[in-house]
Formats: structure tokens, C-alpha cells, sequence
């Protein structure tokens, strides 16, 4: 029940209790002081009379003593009070929250992004957006959640997701784009409705199920996103690389530049070191972009930053010096066989499952329901069921399950059976990356994430994101309000946590950025960092 529902149950209950003991007073008073019997019932009809003041019936006549006529002038007066009292006290506020709850059905925005459905997914791309400067407004059927949104500054509107109406309210007509992540089947909806409306808008679908991918690009798609699959296929390539010395799974921005993630492991040589320490900038010539230490970014990781077997290393260099870097990564003690424990198969699960096929890795696929391609019916939770798919004589695990909860109670429980097998997660919401660390997790990667940077990459003009599928970003932009100025005068990874990796400029990369290198206006500028950090760069510099 609303806040303001219970505010009037009260004061009906309130306004109740106070004629029903007027009444007894009134029929007491009567009998006392006027020797006049009333029913209780006639006397709730004389109480209800004089608290309105609408007329005081045929009792008028028989109050005749000071005490009765008194009590009549005192509930009078209570009457007048309560009119007074609860018109500015609680109808008008009443009347005031009602249309403050009420959500918005319209906007004005134009040359904007119509989101429909609020999703985690869709809030990261609104994040993109709003660093960027793009107009945009989502679109729910949920009333509640469009005023909650509304209460926290997010442009939201009500109304049915697949009605020509609501799509006209939200001026797709004239927005830049529309973006559906609702369902396969209401997303198609969604496309042919506002394909009617315009044949100019870009419409952009989140897939979840691969084979109606063509079925919305003759709906009228643009562009089809498939997250799920390119969550699958990175889970899994992690999964193939985390224990080999060989380099692999890197960005190639030109032969002497090459950016990647790696995965310090327990008893490797690093463990125990600061960056300072290791070497690997002064020694080795490579660039630390920043580091994760259990899941928390650093971009500028110093002394008081030990590595230990749970760090990742964002870094940027020659490729032979990074194939260095990746052999002091890896555990000499590892012996583990080239086998890999899938936990769910659902969309992402079976992608990974293929992934890990095309490169010769065996798995053992753990899901609750019995179907083709699962080897073991379970609850990856249950320890009984995680021996019975020889979890500990494993590689890694990777759990692709669509509960957040379930899958960080499954890293604690395969930390206690399996403590130096490597588990790579699958998120759900971005917030709940921290916990899959605390747990155990050696790696996690968010489909929310993964969502919001390939949607983001479509919609925003002069940027582009290299690496949706990373737990990093990497993204290729222009820079105008810091052109003309130098990278050192700018200090951009003090004021946002990013590192300018590149600067492709007249169809050469430069990669000798020192803090005197001065940006120009068609300078493209390859930046790395966090999502947050990467965020702020594009607030500050486009």
C-alpha cells in the first residue's frame, strides 16, 4: 500500500473513532443533563450533524442545560477544526502526491535515444550516453519504477512498450535512434511499430536467441546486438588463457603497440610485489595502465599496491615484451589438464561450450535440466554434484548462470571444494562485481557491461569501443575540448583515471606520448581504463 493510501486509512479510522466516541458522550450527555433517552444510532446521526455543521436535526430543542449545550458548542468547534485542519494537512498533500506519483506519459525531447524497457543492461548504455551528451529517455510499462526513475533525475515515460501511441509519446518520430531489450518476441513488436512511424530512425534489438536475429532485421532492425554470444565467447577465451604462457586474447593497435588483461596466478614471481617492484615499467618498457585488485580499478597502482594472485594487469606494449610479462604471470605449479567445468548452459553457456571446442579444450557441462549437451544434472551449488563432474581435476570453471546470487554462493562453495581451481564468472548487474571478487573469483565480466558498450559503440558518434567484451574499455575517439593543450598539461590520468595508449593522427599511430605531446582537433585518440574512468574522459575531453 502507497505511503499517502495509509495516510487516508488513518485519518478515516482517526475521523471514525472520534463520532463514535462523541456519540457515547452525546447519548450520555443527553440522558444526564436532559433526561432525553437517544438510541446510539440517533445519537451518531447528531454527533455526524454538528461535527459537519449541515443542521442539528430536531434535537435543537431539547438541549437546554449549560453542560449539554457546551458539549455541542465544543464538537462544533471540533468540527470546524478538522475542516481546517485536514484540507492543508492532508487532502491537499494528498492531492499533491497523487499527481507527484502520477508517472510522465510524454516527452519533448528531440534528436534523442528512446530506450525501451529499464533494464541493468540499458542503465550502463544510458551511463555512455549521458558521458557523451546524448539525449535519451526510457520508455516502461511499469508505472512505479518511471516515477522512481523521474524522482532520481531519468528521464522516463509510461506507457505500452509495442503501442504506436506510446512510441508517439516518446517522439520517436523524431529521435536519432530506438534501442528494444525487452523480449525476442515483444522487441519485434516494438520494430515493426516504430518502423511505421519512421523509415529515417535507426532501431537497434538486443537478441537473446540467435535464430530470430533475421526475423527482426526484416521486421525493420538496423542493427542486431547479441550480448549473450559475445559473453560466452569471452568468458570461454579467458577461460583458454589464463593458464598458458603463450600471449593470446590481446588488441593489436599496430606491431609495436598491443594492449591486454593478465591474470597474475597464485605462485607466480610477481606475487608479493608492488608495480615498482616487479619491473615491469622500468625494466621491461611496458605500460601499466591500471590494475584490478579484487575488482576494485586502480589506475595508478604504487607502492601501497601489492600484487597477489587475485590482481589483473591492464597493459600496453611491444608484443614480445608482453609475452614476457605473460610467462611471470602464469604458475610453474599449475599442472591441471586442459579440461574446463561449465556451469549452466543457457545462451552464454553454450557459446562458451562451442568457444571451447574450436580450440581442443574438453568440458563437463553442469545444469539443472537434462538435455543434450549437458554431462551432469545439478545444482552447480551442491558439492556433491561439483565432485561428480571432477571440478578439482579441472582447468578453470566457468559459471554462465543468469542469477547473480546463485552464482557468487557457487564461488564460495567451489572455493571450499576446489581452492586452486580458477573460477571465471558471468555477472549480471555491474554492482555485484566487488562481491564475485570477495568470494574467490579470479575473473568476472558483466552482461550488462557487455550490453551497454555495444549499444554504446552503435549509437555515439565519434566513438568507438574496441573492446565490449573486456573487462576493461578501450576506446577510439576524438578529444576537441583538449585540443591544442598537452597530455601533460591536461594530467588526464590524474583527473579521470585514463591512459592515452595511442593517438592515430594523418594515418600514423603515435605511440611516444610524453607529457609534452600536444593534441590536435582531428587527432583520434585510443584510450583506456575503467568504464567509470573511460566516462569521465568523454565528459572531459568531447
Amino acid at each position: 500500500m502507497n505511503h499517502w493510501w495509509r495516510r487516508i486509512v488513518r485519518s478515516l479510522v482517526a475521523v471514525l473513532a472520534l463520532v463514535l466516541i462523541y456519540a457515547w458522550l452525546y447519548q450520555q450527555g443527553m440522558a444526564t443533563f436532559e433526561g432525553e433517552t437517544r438510541t446510539y444510532a440517533k445519537a451518531i446521526q447528531a454527533v455526524i450533524e454538528i461535527l459537519t455543521t449541515a443542521g442539528f436535526g430536531g434535537d435543537a430543542d431539547d438541549w437546554q442545560s449549560t453542560p449539554m449545550n457546551l458539549m455541542v458548542v465544543a464538537m462544533n468547534l471540533t468540527g470546524v477544526l478538522l475542516v481546517f485542519l485536514a484540507l492543508p494537512l492532508i487532502v491537499v498533500p494528498l492531492f499533491q502526491q497523487a499527481l507527484e506519483d502520477r508517472p510522465p506519459e510524454s516527452t519533448d525531447l528531440t534528436n534523442h535515444v528512446v530506450i525501451c524497457s529499464y533494464t541493468p543492461r540499458s542503465d550502463v548504455l544510458a551511463q555512455e550516453l549521458e558521458a557523451a551528451d546524448v539525449p535519451y529517455v526510457f520508455l516502461d510499462d511499469d508505472a512505479e519504477l518511471v516515477v522512481d526513475l523521474n524522482k532520481e533525475g531519468t528521464n522516463a515515460i509510461y506507457g505500452e512498450l509495442d503501442q504506436e501511441e506510446t512510441l508517439r509519446a516518446a517522439n520517436a518520430e523524431h529521435a536519432s535512434a530506438l534501442v528494444t531489450d525487452i523480449d525476442d518476441e515483444t522487441n519485434a513488436m516494438v520494430i515493426l511499430t516504430a518502423r511505421e512511424l519512421s523509415s529515417d530512425l535507426e532501431i537497434v534489438s538486443v537478441v537473446e536467441d540467435d535464430e530470430v536475429a533475421s526475423y527482426h532485421r526484416y521486421a525493420g532492425a538496423d542493427e542486431i546486438v547479441r550480448p549473450r554470444h559475445v559473453l560466452g565467447r569471452s568468458l570461454a577465451t579467458k577461460a583458454t588463457t589464463t593458464v598458458s604462457a603463450e600471449l593470446r586474447d590481446t588488441i593489436e593497435l599496430s606491431e609495436d603497440l598491443t594492449v591486454t588483461e593478465l591474470l597474475v596466478q597464485e605462485h607466480s614471481d610477481l606475487v608479493g610485489q608492488t608495480i615498482p617492484e616487479s619491473g615491469i615499467r622500468d625494466r621491461m618498457g611496458i605500460t601499466v595502465i591500471g590494475a584490478w585488485f579484487n575488482g576494485e580499478f586502480v589506475p595508478v597502482p604504487g607502492t601501497e599496491n601489492v600484487i597477489d594472485g587475485n590482481t589483473i594487469l591492464l597493459v600496453a606494449g611491444r608484443r614480445d615484451d608482453l609475452t614476457e610479462l605473460k610467462s611471470r604471470t602464469v604458475s610453474a605449479l599449475r599442472h591441471n589438464p586442459d579440461r574446463v567445468v561449465v556451469g549452466g548452459y543457457g545462451v552464454v553457456g553454450r557459446t562458451a561450450v562451442e568457444t571451447l571446442a574450436s580450440g581442443g579444450v574438453s568440458t563437463c557441462v553442469v545444469d539443472l535440466a537434462d538435455e543434450p549437451g549437458v554431462d551432469v544434472v545439478g545444482d552447480v551449488t551442491d558439492e556433491a554434484v561439483l565432485e561428480t563432474a571432477d571440478v578439482d581435476d579441472s582447468r578453470a570453471v566457468i559459471l554462465t548462470l543468469d542469477d547473480d546470487a546463485t552464482t557468487i554462493y557457487a564461488t564460495l562453495v567451489l572455493k571450499q571444494v576446489a581452492p586452486g581451481v580458477e573460477i571465471i564468472a558471468r555477472a549480471n548487474e555491474t554492482e555485484n562485481i566487488p562481491k564475485f571478487y570477495r568470494a574467490g573469483a579470479e575473473y568476472v565480466l558483466s552482461l550488462s557491461t557487455v550490453t551497454g558498450r555495444m549499444l554504446g559503440s552503435i549509437l555515439i558518434e565519434d566513438e568507438e569501443i574496441l573492446t565490449p567484451e573486456t573487462q576493461f574499455e578501450l576506446v577510439r575517439t576524438t578529444a576537441p575540448q583538449i585540443a591544442g593543450r598537452s597530455l601533460g598539461d591536461v594530467d588526464l590520468r590524474a583527473r579521470t583515471g585514463c591512459t592515452v595508449v595511442a593517438v592515430e593522427r594523418g594515418g600514423d599511430l603515435l605511440t611516444d606520448l610524453g607529457p609534452e605531446f600536444v593534441v590536435r582537433e582531428e587527432d583520434m585518440l585510443i584510450v583506456a581504463g575503467s568504464d567509470e574512468a573511460i566516462n569521465q574522459f568523454v565528459t572531459l575531453a568531447c
